[in-house]
C-alpha cells in the first residue's frame, strides 16, 4: 500500500531529516509537514487521504499528547496509526493512553522507521 505521511515536528531540521529517510522508502508517495498539532489538525481536515502521522511530543500551540487527544476523539481517525517520535521516554505511557499506536526514539533511524512504516501500512 502506497503511503501518505504527516510529519508534525516544531523543528525545520527535524522534519527535513525525516522527509529525507522517507522519500528513500518506496513505499512513501508523499510527505506532509506540519509545524505542531494545531497545523497537524488543520492538515488532515483539508486531506483524508493522509494514512500515517510521525509525531512529535514536545512542540508548541497543541503539543503531541494534546494532539493525539483531540485526533483520537473522533472516531473518523481511529484507523490512522499515530507513530511518536521522542527522546523523552518519560512520557511513553502517556502516548500511548492517549492513542498512539507507536514509539520511536530520536534520533530516528532509517532502518527502524522502515519497519514501522512496514507494520502500519
Amino acid at each position: 500500500m502506497a503511503l501518505k505521511v504527516l510529519i508534525v515536528d516544531d523543528d525545520f531540521i527535524n522534519r527535513k531529516l525525516l522527509q529525507t529517510l522517507l522519500k528513500k522508502n518506496p513505499k512513501v508517495i508523499e510527505t506532509i509537514e506540519a509545524e505542531n498539532g494545531s497545523d497537524a489538525l488543520d492538515k488532515l481536515k483539508k486531506d483524508p487521504s493522509i494514512n500515517v502521522v510521525l509525531l512529535d511530543i514536545m512542540m508548541p500551540v497543541v503539543d503531541g499528547v494534546e494532539f493525539l487527544k483531540i485526533f483520537r476523539a473522533d472516531m473518523t481517525n481511529s484507523h490512522i496509526p499515530v507513530i511518536v517520535l521522542s527522546t523523552d521516554d518519560t512520557r511513553k505511557t502517556e502516548v500511548f493512553e492517549n492513542g498512539a499506536n507507536d514509539f520511536l526514539r530520536k534520533p530516528v533511524k532509517e532502518g527502524d522507521l522502515s519497519a514501522k512504516l512496514e507494520q502500519w501500512s
